[in-house]
């Protein structure tokens, strides 16, 4: 049974920080491209941060400088360290493993808010 489970979310201030965590099973989670993603209330998801197979990392604009994406394959994991977060940053986030010949899986998401 393939699993996403993310972690990490909580209410953090303006300019302050978390590490979400992505536990993936039931797949060969080493061949897989990881994202997170986020939602924002009233608004599309968008992609936060990406890592190939390979370690190759992608940011969103909004987010460089900023956000951290890395992977353990040893533990199966996927984290984003967010750093200097801003109110414009609360959002559900979502991790997303995609591979371009197999299936695709979603997390359920952890909650950041970003609040005074």
């Amino acid at each position: 049974q393939v699993q996403l489970v993310e972690s990490g979310g909580g209410l953090v201030q303006p300019g302050g920080s978390l590490r979400l965590s992505c536990a993936a099973s039931g797949f060969t989670f080493s061949r897989y491209a990881m994202s997170w993603y986020r939602q924002a209330p009233g608004k599309e998801r968008e992609l936060v941060a990406f890592i190939s197979s390979g370690g190759i990392t992608n940011y969103a604009d909004s987010v460089k400088g900023r956000f951290t994406i890395s992977r353990d394959n040893t533990k199966n994991t996927v984290y984003l360290q967010m750093n200097s977060l801003k109110p414009e940053d609360t959002a559900v986030y979502y991790c997303h493993a995609f591979h371009p010949t197999l299936n695709d899986y979603w997390g359920k998401g952890t909650l950041v808010t970003v609040s005074s």
